[in-house]
């Protein structure tokens, strides 16, 4: 009866172990942020609701450096604000004023991406479910008008967000609504060639240096999206055990791989860039020339484009990753404030690239960046989501000031336009999404940086998953060095920071 009751303290109810990281302990910023502004508009979980809302559902952080952490629960809280409740269950809204070309329910597509990722180490999945069925079956059981309004990587995301939550049969059951969606991309945006082509206003990046509103280009971006989107349906294919499916998804890829290699890449400049309609290319680096190693697309012997990512000529500048190469002569020419994509900062491409850098530095073999860059380029990330003095998440911004160009308007508020969590999970923390029994770890946080932290609370494969840095032991008492726990039981680990694997 003692050593029973001795058990009963340590597990709890629900047959998982004590948590580390309780999230009474990080309400404050919830309070905070209820207090920090008005709340004059409000969804599913207005504010009153947003901490009882974030302790169901999010994983919880900790770290020394207190903006990044404030940041991690401010980027929940207004997560949750996009939330909406319809008749046909919850969706995820881009803006929280209604715009003008969204579709029903206030949805606008160029974003789902960026919602799929973020959104999947959330507890409850019901609310991405719905919002998927919504997408895709919301129309009289067809697609919503406006779902290829833009480009979109959603079959790639839907089938990473499948690696978090292990939920094949929801995937699998979508899997036609996938199929009939990259079936009508082929016949509207596929060029003679093989390649893609794309407005930049429908790639959601309007105003660039490369091309126009009208201009019907094959862009590094949507032939990427089509990459992913293809090697998704392979994998979704292999899944439901339909073999012939999953060799011609996985040859559409190969030859998009090939095509995106010979026609998008300028040697001279050693990068990918944006074919106009002219059959050349567009001489001008784009952020978007990242976005191949988002769905590790290349071979590694295009690795030396990121050399320019850290380049303060280039795209790094104090308060972001520019869009364009600063050098270049059209650089932040368009004029101030309509949505130009021709050199300031946006979350947007910002969460691409740094996606793609922590594929680079996990996947690839390569000596052009290193890879503490992941940590500084979050940093300028983390620093630049502020607005007087407050946390904040809008459009863009100017990549010298770190001026939000839209701060004042309504519209940009809370704009849920990209990931940041997501970005912490996977990257800094390092915890990479596999269908495997096997749980690997590989923090990208530059040795010495930080003595400790604790990601906890991850709904990962249906077990929960802590991982703990702690240099000499102190701070959380379970051991020296990384570690990674499931349900409670140790799993991995190891005395520095470094790759370490565990089975779950």
């Amino acid at each position: 009866m003692l050593i029973l009751l001795l058990l009963l303290k340590i597990v709890d109810v629900s047959g998982q172990s004590k948590p580390v990281l309780r999230f009474s302990d990080f309400r404050h910023y919830v309070d905070y942020f209820n207090n920090m502004e008005d709340e004059n508009i409000s969804q599913a979980f207005p504010n009153d609701s947003a901490a009882s809302w974030m302790e169901r559902n999010i994983p919880l952080f900790e770290c020394p450096q207190q903006n990044f952490e404030e940041m991690f629960y401010y980027r929940w809280w207004t997560l949750r604000k996009h939330i909406k409740n319809t008749e046909k269950g919850f969706v995820f809204t881009e803006f929280l004023v209604q715009r003008s070309y969204a579709d029903k329910y206030n949805l606008i597509s160029s974003g789902l991406g960026h919602h799929i990722y973020e959104s999947r180490w959330l507890h409850d999945k019901r609310y991405m479910d719905n919002n998927l069925l919504v997408w895709y079956r919301g129309n009289d059981g067809g697609a919503m008008k406006k779902l290829r309004f833009y480009s979109s990587w959603n079959i790639d995301a839907i089938y990473n967000r499948y690696l978090v939550n292990n939920d094949r049969a929801f995937v699998i059951n979508l899997m036609p609504d996938l199929e009939s969606d990259y079936a009508a991309w082929e016949q509207d945006r596929r060029l003679p060639s093989g390649l893609f082509w794309q407005y930049d206003v429908r790639d959601a990046m309007e105003e660039t240096i490369s091309g126009g509103r009208k201009e019907k280009n094959a862009r590094p971006s949507i032939n990427s999206y089509m990459y992913g989107n293809a090697k998704a349906l392979a994998c979704i294919s292999k899944m439901a055990g339909l073999t012939t499916k999953e060799k011609l998804y996985d040859l559409k890829a190969d030859t998009l791989k090939q095509l995106t290699e010979a026609k998008l890449w300028n040697r001279q400049h050693s990068f990918f860039e944006v074919l106009k309609e002219a059959d050349t290319l567009s001489q001008v680096k784009e952020e978007i020339g990242f976005i191949p190693w988002y769905f590790n697309l290349p071979a590694s012997q295009y690795n030396p484009a990121w050399t320019s990512l850290t380049d303060t000529k280039t795209f790094c500048a104090p308060f972001g990753i520019t869009t364009a190469d600063r050098s270049h002569p059209a650089f932040r020419s368009h004029g101030c404030c309509k949505c130009e994509w021709d050199g300031a900062v946006w979350p947007f491409a910002t969460a691409q690239t740094l996606t793609a850098l922590g594929n680079l530095l996990n996947n690839y073999q390569q000596s052009y960046i290193a890879d503490s860059s992941y940590f500084h380029l979050l940093q300028t990330y983390v620093e630049s989501q502020y607005y007087r003095g407050r946390p904040y998440i809008g459009e863009y911004l100017d990549e010298k000031t770190g001026y939000w160009l839209k701060g004042d308007e309504e519209r940009s508020r809370y704009y849920n336009h990209s990931t940041f969590n997501d970005l912490i999970i996977t990257g800094l923390v390092g915890l990479r999404p596999a269908a495997s029994n096997i749980i690997e770890v590989n923090p990208l946080l530059p040795d010495g940086t930080w003595d400790w932290f604790c990601l906890d609370n991850i709904l990962y494969h249906e077990k929960i998953v802590t991982i703990i840095w702690d240099r000499n032991g102190a701070k959380y008492k379970k051991g020296k060095g990384l570690s990674v726990w499931v349900n409670g039981k140790k799993v991995a680990s190891a005395p520095s920071l470094q790759r370490i694997t565990g089975r779950l």
